[in-house]
């Protein structure tokens, strides 16, 4: 679910990062990750309390997007859902802290460290001598192998969606005891930690048929504080129970139900009282707010001042205008409202940001020069005020494609390229052929950009969202885009969905040749400025107006997406780029937009990783052509790529030394910065409603939900600053 763009799913894979972008120049130093990680830009708002402060027993309804297809995480239709029941039920070496790092789990790992490293690279885990299957069965290295099999790509009867780091083990063997699991690497991987998160027992990794569909619908084996107890598809829902096996912590909750509800179904959902735990968008957090405010009031006039009653009594008279219809839904909005009184917006960052993409694979943004005109046109604090300061949240804006504020990698790589200067824009542009205000050829014949490679698929999709209302361009004949925006609006009768459900399968979908570079020509000093007597205006080139074409999708929560987006094309405006606006529907966005290369500029996000050595990779290795002449772009949509960053990937990823890895990550993403293919904005909100009684659960941040601690707080009891374990 999106509030601010679409992101693919939330599920890691060898193809899929944790997070996505792209853009600036030179090489940085190494130095510590202490040095420039930082901390992250808003802490978890969980409501935290000790264990002893959590009522035994109880059922928490937590809403998802939809009943997840599988359980099976390595699988390419695995979502948010998935994850979710995934970390409740299995086994996980590391999960990640607050800082979104990777900590050893105690439950499962007394210990796991490289011994080895002269002949091959060797890993040892200690397992915990209590953990075991619910069937009884100690976890031990028959599992280990199982998974690696399944994921080494090796057998292509299994259907995995990511196998990066199983493929480089060579063996897995017993150690001195059943106890001591012995992983041998043919090669070193510095991202070993991400490895068996989670781990599934040999009865669903020993075979294809039990990998491909056993695991589709069912678990029947688990070794978490909860057990799958049922997947209703009737219903829509996962019910998770206690975990009778399990050694750690027991649950505080009896039961997990995961429901299925839409995002325009949530508000009601929490107000009827058959959802605890939902994330919501910030209408529904503006409702809830205003509920809270409202919170202790009786009826309208009780204690009211005469300013207050002199209200009340208009509002009477403003009901008994309205007709019955009309009266009969204000009723049921006041009901709704009375009873989210019960419930809080607890208010954090997803590890994830929102980024501009820019596709390079043709058209003016085939040209690096025009791209980085367009960065250098944005101002992009400006850009995260838009979105995040009407919810109380930082705006600062992300300063790294590979990881977030507070992550080991981090580092704010954007000075390469520098900050918004319309002035070098101009000139950027400049030294590439547009000219202010140039002769235009004839309106039949096609303009610069995706404008003049429109698919007739995109054409009957701005049809079927209103006809010409669904496209407009910022920049011709000073039309506001604002203007265009409300009256599709209106016609279509929805905004945008940034919550729409988009492939992360490594699956590829451009088949189309494309060509790769920019136009040859050095790139003009810095603070060059525009020749000298140009008329303002539109920029030209060969009689084609610069007009970039920016896709969006349409659906259900889409305001702030669109508000940055009509932000973005007045920046652009002011040094002569033109951009075509054009709403598309949620189901064809990504696979026929973004995926196929059918955009100039669009709006997502990626999740973070806490290993970007390895999947980060897939999102910005440089494009090589495929067998049948076309493409193979992996996850990298925007097309733009060169080998120098695929080699320091190649490095980072083979480098065992922890904060040398964290050096190259940091040159590869300053490269990725100077290629110009993405621009990241800012880190994607989290708003999570929550009845007041819910504890330990809520906006979770980096860090991986404690699942046996969530609860519903004791009756007389008070939240503590910091919760306890025992």
């Amino acid at each position: 679910m999106s509030h601010d763009g679409v992101r693919l799913r939330a599920v890691m894979r060898s193809v899929v990062f944790l997070t996505a972008g792209a853009l600036a120049v030179p090489t940085l130093a190494a130095c510590s990750s202490d040095d420039e990680s930082g901390k992250p830009l808003a802490g978890q708002d969980i409501a935290p309390v000790g264990r002893d402060l959590v009522a035994d027993g109880g059922t928490l309804n937590w809403a998802v997007d939809d009943v997840p297809e599988t359980l099976n995480t390595f699988q390419s239709d695995a979502d948010d859902a998935t994850t979710r029941v995934a970390q409740a039920v299995l086994p996980a070496m590391f999960r990640l802290d607050s800082q979104g790092r990777p900590q050893r789990d105690a439950d499962y790992l007394e210990s796991a460290k490289v011994v080895d490293t002269e002949p091959k690279q060797v890993v040892l885990y200690k397992l915990d001598q209590q953990a075991v299957w619910s069937d009884g069965r100690e976890i031990g290295a028959a599992d280990f192998a199982a998974q690696w099999r399944a994921l080494s790509g090796k057998d292509s009867a299994y259907w995995t969606a990511r196998n990066a780091g199983y493929d480089r083990i060579e063996k897995i063997e017993r150690g001195a005891n059943n106890l001591e699991v012995k992983v041998t690497f043919s090669r070193p991987y510095a991202d070993w930690k991400a490895l068996f998160s989670p781990l599934y027992p040999k009865d669903v990794m020993g075979t294809p048929d039990a990998f491909n569909d056993g695991a589709r619908r069912k678990l029947k084996v688990t070794a978490g504080a909860f057990s799958v107890q049922k997947v209703d598809r009737k219903d829509k829902e996962v019910v998770l129970g206690r975990n009778p096996h399990w050694w750690g912590r027991p649950a505080k909750l009896s039961r997990i139900v995961l429901a299925a509800v839409p995002l325009d179904k949530r508000a009601a959902a929490l107000a009827d009282g058959t959802v605890d735990l939902a994330e919501i968008d910030p209408a529904d957090a503006s409702r809830i707010a205003l509920a809270g405010r409202a919170k202790g009031t009786s009826t309208p006039l009780q204690g009211a001042s005469p300013t207050a009653r002199d209200e009340s009594k208009n509002e009477s008279r403003q009901k008994k205008k309205l007709g019955k219809k009309q009266r009969k839904a204000l009723a049921k909005y006041l009901r709704q409202q009375d009873a989210l009184r019960a419930f809080t917006v607890r208010r954090s960052f997803e590890p994830a940001y929102t980024q501009l993409a820019l596709n390079g694979s043709e058209g003016p943004l085939a040209d690096e020069r025009v791209r980085r005109a367009v960065a250098r046109a944005l101002d992009r604090t400006a850009l995260a005020k838009v979105v995040l300061t009407p919810l109380g949240l930082p705006a600062v804006p992300v300063g790294s494609h590979l990881a977030l504020s507070g992550q080991v990698a981090y580092a704010d790589n954007s000075g390469a390229l520098g900050g918004q200067d319309t002035t070098e824009a101009q000139a950027l542009l400049a030294d590439a052929g547009w000219v202010p205000g140039g002769p235009l050829k004839d309106k039949g014949e096609k303009a610069a950009g995706a404008e003049g490679r429109k698919s007739k698929k995109s054409d009957d999709e701005a049809g079927s969202e209103g006809g010409s209302d669904g496209q407009y361009i910022v920049g011709e004949d000073n039309k506001d885009p604002q203007d265009h925006t409300k009256k599709h609006e209106k016609a279509s009768g929805h905004g945008g969905d940034e919550g729409s459900k988009h492939l992360a399968d490594g699956k590829q979908y451009d088949g189309r040749k494309v060509k790769q570079g920019g136009a040859p020509g050095a790139y003009a000093p810095k603070g060059t400025a525009a020749p000298a007597g140009a008329r303002t205006g539109p920029l030209a080139k060969d009689g084609k107006p610069l007009t970039l074409r920016f896709v969006l999708p349409s659906g259900t929560g889409s305001e702030s997406l669109s508000a940055v987006a009509e932000s973005i094309s007045r920046m652009l405006e002011k040094v002569g780029i033109r951009t075509e606006i054009t709403k598309v529907s949620d189901d064809s966005y990504f696979k026929d937009h973004i995926a196929s290369g059918q955009y100039d500029l669009a709006l997502y996000s990626w999740p973070a990783s806490a290993f970007p050595a390895t999947d980060a990779r897939p999102i910005f290795a440089k494009p090589v052509p495929a067998a049948d002449g076309s493409l193979n772009v992996e996850q990298n949509y925007t097309r733009v790529g060169t080998d120098q960053v695929d080699q320091l990937f190649d490095q980072a990823a083979s480098t065992l030394d922890e904060d040398e890895s964290a050096a190259l990550v940091r040159k590869a993403d300053a490269r990725i910065w100077a290629a110009a293919g993405s621009i990241p904005l800012y880190q994607r909100p989290q708003l999570t409603a929550a009845r007041r009684t819910v504890v330990n659960a809520g906006s979770f941040g980096f860090q991986t939900p404690v699942y046996e601690d969530m609860g519903f707080l004791k009756k007389g009891a008070h939240p503590s600053a910091s919760p306890t374990r025992d």
